[in-house]
C-alpha cells in the first residue's frame, strides 16, 4: 500500500510516494527544476497562475509514477501541503477568475489595518487571534474594491491546497485550519468570522464546505484520474498549509514543541494548548492540524519572507560560479560577525514581524578595504539567523520558548554556518530529521484515511539525522554580532 504526498510551493511542486508500512520514500520529484514564475505587476505584488501549480504537479507525478512503477490501485490516499495565505477565486463553472494573490503579496495590508481599527483591536485579537493584516480575507477585500467586475463573478474562494483538492476530486472544500490562516475563523464563536465578513462586505456562501483536516473528503474524479494516471479509488484525505504541515512532518503536535523551516521564506512554529497572541500581530496564531475546540492545538507562527531567497540571490549575484557548499566553505573562513558587515534580509515583501512594513534588504558597514565575497556570504546567512532570533524573542514574550527546535535536513539547514549560528544565538538544540513537506503530507494522508491508527504509528519511522548543540564558547561573539545587526534594524524601523 502506498501514500501520495503533494507539496504545492511557490518555488516548485514536489511529489513523494511513500510505502505505507515502512514509511520509506519510494520515489520523489519536483517541478519546475528552476523556480516557478511569480508575477509582480507592481512593487510589493506577487501572483501565480493556479494552473501552473497543476501543470507542475502533473510533471512531478508523472516522473514519480514512472520511477516507482507501482500499481495505481496501490495508492491508497493523497495528502496535500500548500503555500499558505494565497487567494484562489473560481466561478460557478469552477474556472479560475484571476491569478492567485499569493502569500508574499503585500498589497492588502492597508485594508487589514483599517478593519483592525474599525472592528476593534482587542475584539480582533480575542476572536481571530490576529489582525486581519495582509492575509487571505484582506486580499479578497482588495479584489472587491479594485476589481469589482471580477469579485462579482466569485462563486467560491479557496486556499491553494483547496484548489488542488478541487482539481483532484471536483469538490470545493476547505478546513478550519485553512480558514484560520486566512483570518476567516472566529475561535471564540467556533464559526466563520462574521464580524470580518460583515466589515468587508462578504457573503458566507463564498466559503466552500468545511471538512476535517484528517478525513476522506473525496475520491479522484474520472477526469483527474485520466489526466494523472491515478485510480478513481484513491482518496484525498488530508490537507494543510505548508507550515502546519511542516510541523506535522516533524511530529510536532503537542504543547511546547517547536518546528522550523528555512526555504524561500523562514518559519518558526510553536504549538500551544492555550490562547496566545502577539498584541501587535508580529507573530500569528492559527489552528494547528490537530486542533479541536475541546482540545485546543494552536500554532504560533513567525514568518520571515526573506530567507533562502536572500541566499539564492547571493548565489546569482555574488557567487554565480560556486555551489552552495562552496559558498559555505568561503563564508566559513570569515569570523563571526563578518568583521562588522551586517545584512537585513527583508527584501521579499512586507514583513509581518516588522508590522507589515516593507523596508527592503540593506547592507550596512561595508568596508572596501577589508570585506570580500566571503564576508558578504557569511553576513547574509547571519542576517537570516538574526531575523529568526528577533522574531523568536517576540514569541518568547508570549510564552513560546524554544529549547529544542526540529527541522528537516534541507534548504538552509544544510549549511553548517546557518545551523550553528541559529543554535549559538538562541541557545536551542537543533534536531534534524529525514523528512520534508511532501513526505509529511503523505503520512498525513495515511492518518486521514485511517490507514494509520495514530500519529505515533504514522511517524514510527521518522529518523533523527543530526543534532546541533549551542557552542557556549562562541556565545559572546554571536551576541555581539546580533546586537550590531539589531542596532542597524532599529535605525530603520524607529526612524
Amino acid at each position: 500500500m502506498h501514500l501520495l504526498g503533494l507539496d504545492i510551493g511557490s518555488s516548485s511542486v514536489k511529489v513523494s510516494l511513500v510505502e505505507a508500512d515502512g514509511g520509506q520514500v519510494v520515489a520523489s520529484s519536483f517541478f519546475p527544476k528552476q523556480e516557478m514564475k511569480i508575477t509582480a505587476h507592481k512593487a510589493g505584488w506577487a501572483e501565480q497562475e493556479p494552473e501552473l501549480w497543476w501543470a507542475n504537479l502533473k510533471l512531478a507525478l508523472a516522473e514519480v509514477l514512472s520511477t516507482a512503477n507501482v500499481d495505481k490501485e496501490s495508492i491508497e490516499s493523497i495528502g496535500i501541503s500548500y503555500q499558505m495565505h494565497g487567494l484562489v477565486m473560481v466561478d460557478k463553472n469552477l474556472e479560475v477568475i484571476r491569478p492567485s494573490i499569493i502569500w508574499c503579496d503585500s498589497r492588502a495590508a492597508a485594508y487589514g489595518d483599517k478593519a483592525f481599527e474599525e472592528i476593534g483591536g482587542q475584539r480582533c485579537l480575542t476572536n481571530l487571534l490576529n489582525s486581519p493584516g495582509n492575509f487571505t480575507a484582506s486580499k479578497l477585500k482588495w479584489v472587491k474594491e479594485n476589481e469589482p467586475e471580477l469579485f462579482d463573478k466569485v462563486y467560491k474562494i479557496m486556499l491553494p491546497g483547496d484548489y488542488i483538492a478541487m482539481k483532484l476530486t471536483g469538490e470545493t472544500q476547505t478546513t478550519v485550519s485553512g480558514l484560520s490562516e486566512g483570518i476567516m475563523w472566529d475561535f471564540k464563536e467556533n464559526s466563520l468570522a462574521k464580524m470580518l465578513f460583515d466589515n468587508y462586505g462578504f457573503q458566507p456562501e463564498i466559503i466552500p464546505n468545511i471538512v476535517p483536516t484528517f478525513a476522506p473528503s473525496g475520491q479522484v474524479s474520472a477526469k483527474a484520474a485520466a489526466e494523472l494516471g491515478l485510480s478513481t479509488n484513491t482518496k484525498v484525505s488530508y490537507r494543510a498549509g505548508d507550515q502546519p504541515n511542516n510541523a506535522l512532518s516533524l511530529n510536532v503536535l503537542n504543547p511546547g514543541e517547536i518546528a522550523t523551516t528555512a526555504g524561500t521564506s523562514g518559519v518558526v512554529y510553536g504549538v500551544s494548548n492555550e490562547i496566545k497572541y502577539d498584541p501587535q500581530s508580529r507573530v500569528n496564531t492559527f489552528a494547528h492540524v490537530n486542533h479541536a475546540p475541546e482540545d485546543p492545538r494552536l500554532g504560533v507562527l513567525l514568518c520571515i519572507n526573506g530567507t533562502g531567497i536572500l541566499n539564492a540571490w547571493m548565489k546569482r549575484m555574488v557567487a554565480e560560479n560556486l555551489s552552495y557548499e562552496a559558498m559555505n566553505d568561503l563564508a566559513s573562513g570569515v569570523a563571526i560577525g563578518s568583521d562588522g558587515l551586517s545584512i537585513l534580509p527583508f527584501g521579499n515583501g512586507a514583513e509581518r514581524v516588522l508590522q507589515n512594513n516593507n523596508i527592503g534588504s540593506m547592507f550596512n558597514g561595508i568596508n572596501f578595504n577589508i570585506h570580500g565575497k566571503g564576508h558578504l556570504l557569511r553576513a547574509a546567512q547571519e542576517g537570516i539567523v538574526f531575523s529568526f532570533k528577533y522574531g523568536m524573542d517576540i514569541m518568547k514574550n508570549i510564552g513560546i520558548d524554544a529549547s529544542v527546535i526540529r527541522a528537516g535536513k534541507a534548504n538552509m539547514f544544510l549549511s553548517p554556518i546557518f545551523r550553528e549560528t541559529l543554535a549559538g544565538i538562541t541557545g536551542a538544540t537543533i534536531e534534524l530529521y529525514n523528512t520534508d513537506g511532501s513526505v509529511g503530507a503523505a503520512r498525513g494522508a495515511g492518518v486521514g484515511s485511517g490507514y494509520y491508527k495514530s500519529f505515533n504509528e504514522a511517524f514510527a519511522n521518522l529518523k533523527k539525522l543530526d543534532i546541533i548543540e549551542p557552542n557556549t564558547s562562541k556565545q559572546a561573539a554571536y551576541e555581539a554580532a546580533y546586537e550590531n545587526w539589531k542596532t542597524q534594524l532599529e535605525k530603520v524601523t524607529l526612524s
